[in-house]
């Protein structure tokens, strides 16, 4: 977020059983399309929610899921920042603040890419 604060993205879980009994937890985060900030990096984004509607999110029977749908939808970009991040974040064992360390020498790469 612009201010560094924290948020959610939307998300899913469900646990089920194999045939031969075997218990799978899994998980996914939803997409949606993207706002004007990333819209020429990707052709979809993480849904992220409100602050003001994780409860709904997280309480919704699984039965009225679908009346969130709405919730689903581009994040207001203006509450949003982009920074350029290094190759550390493409693996998923770094789990450190080095993530989201801001990469300058990506800055002028890009530049001179997309001018």
């Amino acid at each position: 977020m612009k201010d560094d604060s924290l948020f959610a993205f939307a998300g899913i879980w469900d646990r089920w059983k194999q045939p031969r009994g075997l218990e799978i937890e899994s998980c996914a985060i939803l997409t949606t399309t993207p706002n004007e900030l990333l819209s020429d990096v990707h052709d979809r984004m993480p849904a992220i929610l409100r602050p003001e509607h994780y409860d709904a999110w997280l309480t919704a029977p699984f039965s009225e899921v679908h009346r969130h749908a709405e919730l689903v939808r581009p994040f207001d970009a203006a509450l949003m920042r982009r920074i350029l991040v290094g190759t550390f974040v493409n693996d998923p064992w770094n789990d450190s603040p080095e993530c989201i360390k801001e990469a300058p020498e990506f800055v002028t790469l890009q530049a001179e890419l997309f001018g």
